[in-house]
């Protein structure tokens, strides 16, 4: 009996979609992106977020929010995490399904953020949805296939404890550092030279989701070697770090766009 419960409940482990990067990976993101923003963004985002809310805390309010039972959380909010692309190598607006993706979530809450007779609250809602999309579009398993919920129904072992592979990319790769994210923060800030800036400062999600795919079709492993450990960490943590400061570089130029006009 015993060990039919337990089997249920690492099916049910399983079955629960990750959130992208985890809470160290966004907030990562949040913060290099408020560390390069302009000044009349910063004061933009002052104007909406709550006092002494900042862009690190605002990046992972949507996935807190999923612990909310309403339905516009448990439901209506999900598929805004994610595309899916199948055979082409980037999003295009016929992959989108009726209730929207992150893709088509970024842009209605783009709207409601340069919309000046929207209500601070719509605003500061669609904030925290764009600096948390911006992020999720840089993990390439937020890019999904199609065919296996962004690895999540790929069974691997990390370190010898049972895993997914979207677990893997989520947070295991970067909480493995046992870093805090404002150390995470600093140590790729400081490899961050003036022309990688350059190189990364991009506004097109289109640019970001291409990226993602073809990083997400070179990670997965064989069938024969998914008991991941030293030698994946050594191949893939670099790539994770790079997109996480991407992300908040493009999240900075993202919202410096945004509130432009």
């Amino acid at each position: 009996m015993h060990k039919v419960i337990l089997s249920l409940l690492l099916a049910i482990s399983f079955a629960i979609p990750a959130h992208a990067w985890g809470p160290t990976g966004h907030r990562v993101v949040g913060q290099i992106a408020a560390d390069n923003v302009n000044g009349r963004t910063k004061a933009q985002i002052a104007l909406i977020l709550d006092p002494g809310e900042g862009l690190a805390e605002a990046a992972t309010w949507p996935d807190e929010q999923r612990s909310d039972p309403d339905p516009f959380w448990q439901k209506t909010s999900t598929p805004w995490h994610y595309v899916t692309v199948t055979g082409h190598p980037e999003w295009r607006p016929t992959d989108a399904p009726k209730e929207g993706d992150a893709m088509t979530a970024l842009q209605s809450f783009t709207a409601t953020l340069r919309d000046p007779k929207a209500s601070r609250a719509d605003r500061a809602l669609a904030l925290r949805f764009i600096v948390h999309i911006v992020g999720d579009l840089h993990q390439p398993l937020h890019n999904g296939k199609g065919d296996d919920r962004g690895g999540n129904e790929v069974a691997v072992t990390w370190f010898g404890e049972r895993a997914n592979l979207h677990s893997v990319w989520d947070s295991k790769l970067i909480d493995g550092n046992g870093l805090s994210y404002t150390e995470y923060v600093a140590r790729l800030e400081r490899r961050m030279t003036p022309d990688r800036t350059i190189a990364w400062w991009n506004a097109d999600p289109l640019v970001w989701n291409r990226e993602s795919i073809a990083l997400r079709d070179r990670i997965y492993p064989a069938e024969n070697a998914r008991d991941l450990g030293y030698l994946y960490q050594w191949q893939w943590r670099p790539a994770a770090e790079e997109r996480m400061a991407q992300a908040g570089i493009r999240l900075a130029a993202y919202l410096d766009k945004a509130f432009a006009d």
